[in-house]
């Protein structure tokens, strides 16, 4: 294992663990979209950000490990 990627793995893996506790404490109570609530859809805009925060991260992290 190349250290850099060893470090880069190790940080990737905490920013997924802190996204995924940002995301499932934003879905605890979370019905969807209510619409014309601007409130409901910025929850779900906000859901479906770190959604793809949490998809991107375990890409790159699956990148790394098939590399090394």
């Amino acid at each position: 294992m190349i250290p850099d990627s060893t470090d880069k793995l190790a940080r990737l893996n905490a920013k997924l663990e802190e996204y995924e506790t940002k995301l499932r404490g934003r879905m605890k109570g979370y019905r969807g979209v209510i619409h014309e609530s601007a409130m409901s859809e910025m929850r779900h805009q906000e859901v479906m950000v770190l959604k793809a925060m949490v998809a991107d991260i375990k890409k790159e992290i699956a990148a790394l490990e098939a590399t090394q």
